[in-house]
């Protein structure tokens, strides 16, 4: 077995094997509040307007945040960073119209995988 030591915050010594660690980065990588704030950093960066306009619930598309280019991005982003593949049965408006909708989206697609 490979073990790798980790210190933590209280200066206690803790050997992991490499599974355990791999279980840990995915189990965080997916976590929900996770998942949401990669999403809205995501968003944020990638549109041209004043970002203190831009909510968790504000329609992305319908407000001229993104357009269909910036879809096909938006998809690819979320299928590399979550390790999730999208369906063409997916790809409703309802799963992708909003911050919350995408996160939403995000966390049923991963938990059924």
């Amino acid at each position: 077995m490979v073990g790798i030591i980790i210190i933590t915050k209280k200066h206690k010594y803790e050997i992991l094997s490499l599974t355990n660690i791999l279980n840990k980065c995915t189990s965080m990588k997916n976590d929900p509040t996770i998942v949401k704030e990669k999403i809205k950093n995501y968003v944020l960066q990638a549109v041209y307007a004043d970002k203190d306009k831009i909510k968790d619930n504000s329609l992305i598309f319908k407000e001229g945040y993104f357009d269909s280019m910036g879809f096909m991005v938006l998809i690819s982003f979320i299928e590399e960073e979550f390790g999730i593949k999208t369906n063409d049965t997916d790809l409703l408006e309802e799963n992708f119209e909003s911050i919350n909708a995408i996160s939403e989206f995000v966390n049923r697609k991963s938990n059924n995988q």
